[in-house]
């Protein structure tokens, strides 16, 4: 009853933000902005999925085996083209995550482990998401005008409230760093191995690299299939931004979130807030399309055996790949 509220819950939110859009924006504007989509651009926004997911699948195998843990690389594919699935029509769009971490840990000698290669390895795609974020935002001036614009017009009382809290955040870290639990001392201890290291810390970085910029390079293809006219350097700092809000687990596979910020983008960067949304919808649609061969994978699906080795973290980082 829980997961069923908590679906209802989500597909409520996504759709009420995604009419809300509807009503707001001008419909002609939207219908004009959302012509058919060009054949051609889809495949080849279907066809880049493919290398995307399996480089995301690299990225979790070496930070499995960087932990101590056992993981092909022809598993990790499977596992993570079923969770790409449960991620699209699940609620909270990281339920996908965690149904791979689970299977992962029923079949390897540390469970807590195996739960913590999943998340180490989202958190190193969002980082990198981040950075080109941030530099996308400083390579953007019409956006960095829009946001400091938005800053300057919070009130006194908005910004003693975010004193605050960073003052409360900051007491919470130092009494944790004090006396860090055995959970935060292992997980900063994987961290340091599996993220950060200096034998693998350019390896996270470069296929966080090439994940993001897969996502990047699809969301421009979705702007191309509907006729979006806009220069490369104007729409590529525009992306990031959108993608990151897709992290909000308080939607289905960031529907409604996803457009509502593409509409505050755009219009922060002096375009048409009906075309972002429709870019958004389409994007929305190609992962989705792209997800159906974990659906596949689930139905063949057989239960995880437990590995009986798993390999030491002295094992040469080529043959990672």
């Amino acid at each position: 009853m829980a997961r069923a509220n908590a679906l209802l819950l989500r597909l409520g939110v996504s759709g009420a933000l995604i009419g809300l859009l509807a009503w707001r924006l001008d419909a002609q504007a939207l219908r004009d902005a959302f012509v058919a989509p060009a054949p051609g651009w889809l495949w080849l926004a279907l066809l880049i999925s493919i290398p995307q997911v399996v480089l995301s699948a690299w990225r979790w195998r070496l930070t499995a085996r960087r932990m101590g843990l056992t993981l092909s690389l022809r598993r990790a594919v499977a596992e993570y083209y079923a969770a790409t699935f449960l991620n699209q029509v699940l609620p909270g769009g990281v339920m996908g995550d965690a149904t791979r971490a689970w299977r992962h840990a029923q079949s390897s000698l540390d469970r807590a482990r195996a739960w913590r290669a999943v998340v180490i390895e989202r958190l190193s795609g969002q980082v990198m998401l981040l950075l080109i974020a941030l530099a996308g935002l400083a390579a953007a001036p019409s956006l960095r005008d829009s946001l400091t614009e938005v800053l300057s017009r919070l009130g006194d009382s908005s910004w003693a409230g975010l004193a605050v809290g960073a003052a409360g955040l900051a007491t919470l870290a130092l009494w944790i760093c004090r006396r860090p639990p055995a959970w935060l001392r292992h997980t900063l201890h994987d961290l340091e191995v599996a993220l950060v290291a200096s034998s693998v810390w350019l390896w996270q970085s470069l296929g966080s690299l090439g994940v993001v910029a897969s996502y990047i390079a699809i969301y421009a293809i979705a702007a191309r299939a509907i006729g979006a006219d806009l220069a490369l350097g104007t729409l590529l700092p525009l992306i990031p931004p959108v993608l990151m809000v897709m992290a909000i687990p308080l939607s289905v596979a960031g529907w409604g979130l996803r457009e509502g910020a593409a509409a505050l983008v755009w219009m922060g960067a002096g375009l048409d807030p009906a075309q972002g949304v429709a870019i958004s919808l389409v994007y929305g649609a190609i992962v989705l399309v792209s997800s159906l061969p974990g659906a596949w994978l689930l139905c063949r699906r057989r239960p995880p055996r437990r590995d009986r080795h798993a390999p030491t973290q002295s094992d040469p980082l080529p043959s990672e790949s």
